[in-house]
Parts: structure tokens; sequence; C-alpha cells
């Protein structure tokens, strides 16, 4: 994987470590001379030269699509010249908050060095134990402080306050990863607004808000076309991104089924935070941008542990000290990066969890309706197909097989 996506321990830096990443810099600068060289020769074949200000610069990361013929940095953005001289920028990873990409270079972290969740005089082990440990520290370190979710309500609180105020018979609901405690630092704020219209009021919420200065212009969007209709916004205060729906009931109902899984798989939320950061970081974590929701990765989580043979063991329910975290998660990577027949099998979690045929799950949908590419059925509604907006389902695929190597 890319030496540049973890932290390093102390213990780890020395002549080696510095000798791969002197070898990755070198095949990385070798990398963008190779796709510049690819961009010329490919443009029709025509004498095309590039000016000095659009030569490539240093990138600081290696796309997970490596694919891609050819890339360049065009007045500053990243992107890419194929056949047809068409640019097909994708984002950045410095645009995101969460990555990790870069860190390397600045090898000390948190107060004791190596990765911030590392506990003071503390070394964890070798091997799979070693990840199981550092699973552990990981979840105490994530998991949202008091602070945290005080912050988070307080949110909540000035947004129905809003609302009351425009539909006073209105009820706002919380639902998503802020109800279960499942999210990150980064994650919104999932809200569903109850209440009887002729249309979905989304432009009046979006006035409102903007008039008692909740969002800036500019942070604030109307999505009225897509399949859940939402305001979407970022807290001008303290900058949470939150998300607005109406009349979706299937959001509240679908966060207490999560919270039916978690009480069942005591494990549950160490595997998702975990995974639910390894997605952010690669950017594979939006579902607006072909990545897998928060929704989709529990269900594929609570299907895992529902046909794993050794979880299905009485003698492991005893207690959570029973699982090795670490050999968990490798093999979660290793189900749905390597062994999971994307083409013809769904998920299903609902009765106890199995595996069906796609061409069995079709009857039960809509006429006409094609199960997607990760096709999981989705407990509260049979007809739908939860992992139908995956899109970028194999580069997910791809970044979960090199975990596995």
């Amino acid at each position: 994987m890319d030496p540049q996506i973890a932290w390093y321990q102390p213990e780890q830096i020395g002549p080696a470590n510095a000798l791969w990443m002197q070898i990755f810099e070198a095949t990385r600068q070798g990398l963008n001379n190779l796709y510049l060289r690819e961009g010329i020769v490919g443009m029709n074949d025509r004498s095309t030269t590039l000016e000095s200000k659009d030569l490539p610069q240093h990138q600081d990361y290696i796309p997970l699509d490596s694919n891609r013929e050819s890339n360049y940095y065009r007045n500053g953005q990243h992107g890419c010249i194929y056949g047809d001289n068409t640019n097909y920028g994708f984002k950045r990873k410095r645009d995101n908050r969460a990555s990790t990409y870069g860190l390397n270079h600045t090898q000390k972290k948190g107060d004791v060095g190596g990765t911030p969740w590392r506990i003071p005089n503390k070394a964890f082990n070798d091997g799979v134990y070693g990840l199981h440990e550092e699973i552990f520290e990981f979840h105490r370190w994530i998991s949202p402080r008091n602070e945290e979710a005080y912050m988070r309500q307080e949110v909540v609180e000035r947004i129905r306050n809003i609302i009351r105020g425009l539909w006073p018979n209105a009820k706002v609901e919380i639902f998503g990863s802020f109800e279960t405690q499942l999210y990150l630092p980064t994650s919104d704020i999932d809200l569903v607004v109850f209440g009887k219209w002729e249309s979905l009021p989304l432009f009046t919420l979006e006035k409102e808000l903007l008039a008692n200065g909740i969002a800036d212009p500019e942070s604030i969007k109307v999505l009225d076309k897509a399949t859940v209709p939402i305001v979407k916004l970022t807290d001008k205060r303290t900058d949470v991104k939150v998300d607005i729906s109406f009349n979706m009931p299937n959001g509240v109902r679908s966060a207490q089924l999560i919270k039916e899984f978690m009480r069942e798989y005591p494990i549950l939320p160490y595997l998702v935070l975990v995974l639910k950061q390894y997605l952010l970081e690669r950017d594979l974590n939006e579902v607006f941008t072909g990545g897998i929701s928060s929704y989709s990765l529990i269900l594929m989580t609570v299907s895992f542990l529902q046909l794993h043979p050794r979880y299905n063991d009485p003698r492991y329910h005893a207690s959570l000290n029973n699982f090795n975290l670490g050999v968990l998660l490798i093999e979660f990577f290793e189900l749905y990066g390597r062994n999971f027949n994307y083409l013809k099998t769904a998920i299903r979690v609902r009765q106890g969890g199995s595996y069906i045929s796609k061409e069995e799950l079709q009857k039960d949908m809509s006429d006409g309706y094609r199960p997607s590419l990760l096709c999981i059925e989705d407990p509260l509604n049979p007809d739908n197909d939860i992992g139908r907006s995956c899109y970028g389902l194999l580069q997910v695929k791809q970044a979960d097989r090199k975990s596995v190597v």
C-alpha cells in the first residue's frame, strides 16, 4: 500500500524505512514524467507542446485509480488528458481534511510519537495481535467525547427551533451516525422533518436558515432533484455539516435497526469506525461520488459477522475479548476485496443473514429493476437496493484487496 497513508511507529523509523521512502519518492517522480510523455503522444499524434507553466508538478499522492492514462496539473487543478484531449478532473487528497497522505514526512505524531491514539510508554505487540490492540486504542481515541456530542446537539437544537418557528406542528428527529454514535469527527448530522405540505418546502427552509445566520450562502445547497430531496448545509458556528430531509421514516427506523445490531454484535462499532476512517481517507465514503454509504458499510459488516463461522460458535459469545479484531478486519478485506462474487451474489441481513442470488432477489423488486454491482437488500424495504448508488465499487474493491497484501 501507499507508505504515506499511515503513521509509522517510532520503532519503525530507521535505515530501511528511509531507503524505502527514497525509492517510493523516486518511483513516483518517474510516474509523473511517464504520464506527461503519454499525454503528449496521446493527443491524436499532433505535435503539441506544453508550456512550462503546464508541466506537471510534484504530486502529493498516487491516485487509487492508477489506470488513468495521464496526469498533470493545469492551473493548479489535478486532472487527466486522454486521447480525446479531454480533462477529467477529480478531487485532490489535500481537499480531504481527514486524509493522512503525506503525514509521514513529519514523523512525530501525537504526544508520544506514532499514531495519535497511542498510549504513552505502551508498545503494540507484533502481528495481528498488535493490530487488535491498536483497533481498541483507535476506537477509544476516535469515539465521540461528551463535548463533541454537546456541540452537535446544540446545532440540532438551533435548527429545530427555526423549523418549529416555521411549522409549529412539525417534528424533527435525528437519524444516521449521530443517532447511533458511530460518527467520526468529520461526519455530518442527519435530520428528518415530519409534517404536512403540498410540496416539500426545501427552498423555504433554505431561506429561513440563511436569514437566521445558520449557514453562509455558499455552504448551503438544495438537492431537490435527488432520489431523496435534501437541504445540505455547513453550520457557520461549528463547521459541522447537516443534511435535512422531509417525511422519510426509514431513516429513523434504520437507526433503530443498527442499534439492535450493535446490541447483538458488540464488536460492530470497533470494526465500523475503523472501516469508515479507512474509506474516508481514500474519498470512498460519499454516495454522490460513487463511494459506499455508512448504512451500506454497516450492513456489509453485519452480514460479515452473521455468516462468520467463528462468530456463530456459542463458545465465543461470552466476552468481547474472545475475538481478535485484527484477524476480523483482515478477513473483512479478504472477503470483500478478493472472494465475494459481486456479479451474481446479493447481501441479505434480515432473518439471520444470508447470501442470495441476484436473480432471486430481482423477483421481489420492481418490474424492470436490475440489481446493482454491490447489491444489498434493504432490511426495512426488500424492494430497495441499498448499494445501487455505489458506482465506484471497483475502486473500493481494489483498496480492500490491496489492504490484504
